[in-house]
């Protein structure tokens, strides 16, 4: 469902025909983000989002995070929606915060290759703790 960077040219045209959730009615999460070529001066990237749903591993329970994705854009950035889409898919697994979070930089990092990336994810109290993980991938 993803094309992946090294198959696309951030200088032709037809890379963005390639995006495959961007302008489309999806109603399924998605297993990877969709990229684009990355805009000139664009120095950092930030998402954020109050709305990230996975599961406990433990006990099943829903557990809801808010995450902060921010990066420094190669010759890449990642496509919004596709974005949201991939985040949906983990609204039905069984997660500790601190491996979502690190997946989640890890797709960044794989998918859009930028220079670095930064989540932090802050998962809501359940039984009076807050968790919050950060992984950091890359030279920046």
């Amino acid at each position: 469902m993803n094309a992946t960077p090294a198959r696309l040219d951030p200088h032709d045209a037809a890379t963005l025909d390639r995006l495959t959730v961007l302008g489309r009615e999806v109603r399924e999460a998605i297993p990877h983000v969709e990229v684009f070529p990355a805009p000139a001066d664009v120095e950092i990237v930030r998402f954020t989002t109050d709305e990230l749903a996975s599961m406990c591993p433990v006990t099943n329970q829903p557990d809801l995070s808010r995450v902060v994705i921010e990066y420094h854009p190669g010759e890449w950035c990642v496509e919004s929606k596709s974005l949201k889409l991939y985040l949906w898919g983990f609204r039905d697994r069984a997660v500790f915060a601190e491996a979502l979070t690190a997946e989640i930089a890890r797709e960044i990092m794989d998918t859009a290759r930028p220079l670095s990336v930064t989540v932090t994810l802050t998962q809501k109290p359940r039984g009076g703790i807050e968790v919050e993980a950060v992984a950091r991938l890359g030279s920046r």
